[in-house]
C-alpha cells in the first residue's frame, strides 16, 4: 500500500500545474463553505439569543389552548394557583432549569390624561423576569432597569407618540375576565425598545399591580417563561417537561397544560430554518465543485496514461491495484484540498473576528459579529470533500483497471 501511495503522489507531481489548479479550486470551495457555515451559524445563534434572552425565554408553559388564542390575551384561560403548583413541582424535578418567570398578560388602555391608546402589558416579578430573559434590561433605553410597585415600563414609540416622559404619571384601564372595568395610576419608570422592531406595544408592570388592576381574588398566571442552563438540551427538556405535565387533566379529562419552546412561539424560527436550508445547498455546491474537478483530472490522467496502464497491466499488475492507484490519487487531491482549505478558512475567520464587524439587529445596535467554527463542521466538510474525491475517481479508475493490455499498448 505504501508503494501505491508513492506512485500516486509521483503521478500527481508529474502534472504539477493541473494538480495545483485542482487543489486550489477545492481549497476555495472549502474556504467559502466554512466561512458561510461559521458566519451564518453565528448569526443564527445570535438571533436566537436575542429573541429568547430578551422576551420569550427558552420555552413556555400555558394552559391548553392558550397559545391558539394568544392574540386576544384571554384572561379566562389563565393558570390558577393549584395548576401553578403542579407546574412548579414539575420544574423543580428537572435539574436543567435555571430560572422561571410567571407572567400575567393582558390588554388595556393607556392614557396620559389627554390622549388614550391601547397597550399590551406583562405583569412580572422583576427579579425573576430579568433572570429568565437577561437581555431585557438592555432594551430599556431611558430610566431605570427595574420595576417597583406602582411603576411601569412603556414602549419607546408609545412614549414618543403620546409625549410621555420618564417620571410622568399615566393611567391604565383594563377589563377583567368578568367584564368589569378598573383603572390604576402608574409612574413611568423607563422606556423600553421593542425586540422585533417598530410597532412593539408591550409594556411591563409589577405582577401584583397587574393582579390588582384585573381584580384577581387569587393570583392567576397567563404563562411561565423558562430559561435552561444549557440551551443545547432544549428539545430534550421540552419533551421531559411535556411528559411530566401530560398526566394532568381537567374536569373534562383533557390535558391541562401545553409546553412550547421558542421555535413554536416566534416567527423568527422560519428565518433560522432558511439559514439551515441555505447551508445545505452551499454544501451541495461544494460537492459539485469537488466532483467535477476531481473527475475531470482523473479522466485526463487515464486518457494520457493509457500506454502506461497497458504496460503495467502487461507485466502482471492486478486490476485491483490499478484501481487502487487511481483512487489514491483522487484521495490525495481531496486530502490536500481539505487541509489547505481548512487552514485558510480558519485564518480568514480569525481575520473576520479581529475586524470586529458591527451590525444592527432589530433594536439592538452595534452587535459585533463573532464567527466561530464548530470543530464538528470542520470535520464534516473535510470528510465530505475526501469522500467525494474518492467517489469522483471511481469511474475513471474502473475504466483504467478494465483496459485490455494489448489494446492499451496499441493506443497512440
Amino acid at each position: 500500500m505504501a508503494d501505491l501511495f508513492k506512485i500516486a503522489i509521483r503521478n500527481l507531481l508529474r502534472y504539477r500545474r493541473r494538480t495545483l489548479l485542482t487543489a486550489s479550486l477545492i481549497t476555495i470551495g472549502v474556504v467559502f463553505v466554512l466561512i458561510f457555515i461559521s458566519v451564518s451559524g453565528s448569526f443564527k445563534a445570535m438571533m436566537i439569543g436575542q429573541i429568547t434572552d430578551s422576551m420569550i425565554g427558552h420555552l413556555q408553559v400555558h394552559r391548553k389552548g392558550y397559545v391558539a388564542s394568544i392574540d386576544t390575551l384571554p384572561l379566562n384561560m389563565n393558570l390558577r394557583p393549584n395548576a401553578m403548583q403542579k407546574v412548579e413541582a414539575a420544574l423543580g424535578s428537572l435539574g436543567d432549569v435555571e430560572s422561571a418567570s410567571p407572567r400575567i398578560k393582558f390588554g388595556g388602555m393607556f392614557s396620559n390624561f389627554a390622549e388614550t391608546t391601547n397597550i399590551r402589558l406583562n405583569g412580572v416579578y422583576p427579579a425573576r423576569e430579568f433572570k429568565t430573559v437577561p437581555l431585557l434590561p438592555s432594551r430599556i433605553s431611558e430610566g431605570k432597569a427595574a420595576i417597583e410597585k406602582g411603576e411601569i415600563l412603556i414602549p419607546v414609540l408609545l412614549s414618543r407618540g403620546m409625549g410621555v416622559k420618564v417620571g410622568d404619571a399615566i393611567v391604565i384601564v383594563a377589563t377583567n375576565k368578568d367584564g368589569s372595568v378598573n383603572g390604576k395610576q402608574f409612574k413611568v419608570a423607563g422606556l423600553i425598545e421593542s425586540a422585533t422592531g417598530p410597532g412593539g406595544r408591550d409594556g411591563y408592570v409589577h405582577i401584583e399591580d397587574a393582579a390588582e388592576l384585573l381584580r384577581m381574588t387569587e393570583m392567576e398566571i397567563s404563562e411561565i417563561a423558562i430559561r435552561l442552563k444549557n440551551f443545547g438540551k432544549l428539545d430534550q427538556v421540552t419533551d421531559k417537561l411535556d411528559a411530566l405535565l401530560a398526566g394532568e387533566v381537567n374536569k373534562q379529562g383533557k390535558p391541562m397544560f401545553e409546553v412550547h419552546n421558542w421555535e413554536k412561539l416566534s416567527p423568527f424560527y422560519n428565518i433560522a430554518r432558511m439559514i439551515d436550508l441555505m447551508t445545505f445547498f452551499i454544501k451541495l455546491m461544494l460537492i459539485a465543485i469537488v466532483l467535477i474537478s476531481i473527475m475531470n483530472v482523473m479522466i485526463m490522467a487515464v486518457y494520457e496514461r493509457i500506454r502506461e496502464i497497458g504496460t503495467i497491466a502487461a507485466i502482471g499488475t492486478p486490476p485491483r491495484k490499478i484501481l487502487s492507484m487511481f483512487l489514491i490519487e483522487g484521495l490525495c487531491l481531496g486530502v490536500l484540498g481539505a487541509i489547505s482549505g481548512g487552514v485558510l478558512g480558519v485564518v480568514i475567520l480569525w481575520g473576520i473576528n479581529m475586524a470586529k464587524i458591527a451590525f444592527d439587529f432589530g433594536q439592538q445596535k452595534g452587535i459585533i459579529l463573532s464567527a466561530s467554527l464548530v470543530p464538528a463542521d470542520l470535520w464534516a466538510v473535510s470528510a465530505i470533500v475526501i469522500l467525494v474525491s474518492v467517489i469522483a475517481s471511481l469511474q475513471p479508475a474502473l475504466r483504467a483497471s478494465r483496459m485490455e493490455p494489448i489494446d492499451a499498448l496499441r493506443h497512440v
